[in-house]
């Protein structure tokens, strides 16, 4: 998928026209999972409509699985499909009848039908709730749902978002096994919308994030963290007297916040300057030393300033 210079606008109730998105470049490859991430309202599922041909940009170019969207949508919207948080099917309708019913408007029937459905309540482990109806699933049952929806057509471009909003901490972390297992063994490319941080680092190759509107930043997770010179956090805690302010001389410390027996400091860390800080606090009665290694929370804090 390619994007140049994708820009959206609304117009309010009264009239007003605001900008969604400015200007948004993208290209992603065909092999990886893809994150857009970024704070409510820096346009997340707009662009994700937009690639998925629910909507139009006013200005850009955009190539979907080597297709043009305004001139071949139809064919585009065969190879897609989408999963959204909070998914709302047919409430009267059983598991089953829903998966058939959207077969059905994929263009299925007969033998084709019944065998798509059925590999999908298998795949997703529905076969004990194929006869409940929507309205009685519970949240993480409709996202799973969802997702077996979503891969009836046997798609090659799956675009989902924000997948687990909602879900229980056991629940969403099934769910993004599931996502992992449809692009490794489906070879189904991916692209995800999502605020949550661990979830964007443990399944994306590379993400975008956005701000108000505009890619801010486009790399892998780890290349991300060295770009904006993110060090290593180390949380110490000590009794005694210690010079705190003689951190500032020791090559490789970033920044340090002091508080009674306890100091945080980011590190450019190396054996060497590890060791310095040590000696540092020698006089003192070191009580606990804790290393964290930035992760993409600390990307997204930086990048939303």
């Amino acid at each position: 998928m390619k994007a140049e210079g994708i820009c959206k606008r609304y117009k309010s109730f009264f009239g007003k026209s605001s900008e969604v998105l400015k200007d948004i470049s993208l290209d992603i490859r065909s092999d990886e999972i893809f994150g857009i991430l970024g704070p409510n309202g820096s346009g997340k599922t707009t662009l994700i409509s937009i690639f998925s041909t629910l909507i139009y940009p006013e200005r850009g170019r955009l190539r979907v699985l080597d297709l043009d969207p305004r001139n071949d949508k139809d064919a585009i919207r065969k190879k897609i499909n989408i999963s959204t948080a909070k998914p709302n099917f047919p409430w009267s309708l059983t598991v089953r009848e829903n998966l058939k019913h959207y077969a059905m408007l994929y263009g299925m029937y007969g033998s084709d039908l019944k065998r798509s459905v059925d590999d999908q309540i298998e795949a997703f482990e529905l076969g004990e709730y194929r006869d409940i109806k929507f309205e009685d699933l519970s949240t993480g049952l409709k996202q799973r749902l969802s997702l077996a929806k979503a891969m009836l057509n046997n798609p090659r471009l799956l675009f989902l978002d924000e997948p687990t909003t909602g879900l229980d901490p056991e629940i969403a972390m099934k769910t993004r096994q599931l996502i992992s297992r449809i692009h490794r063994e489906d070879k189904v490319s991916v692209i995800l919308s999502t605020h949550y941080m661990p979830e964007a680092e443990m399944l994306c190759d590379r993400i975008a994030f956005l701000r108000h509107g505009q890619v801010v930043a486009q790399d892998t997770p780890q290349n991300l963290k060295n770009q904006l010179h993110l060090g290593e956090r180390m949380i110490l805690h000590y009794r005694g007297q210690v010079e705190i302010d003689e951190l500032e001389h020791i090559p490789g410390v970033m920044k340090f916040k002091a508080e009674a027996g306890r100091v945080e400091i980011i590190i450019d860390r190396t054996a060497e300057n590890v060791d310095r800080i040590i000696k540092l606090f020698a006089g003192a009665n070191i009580l606990n030393i804790e290393i964290k290694e930035p992760d993409l929370e600390d990307v997204f804090l930086e990048l939303a300033r």
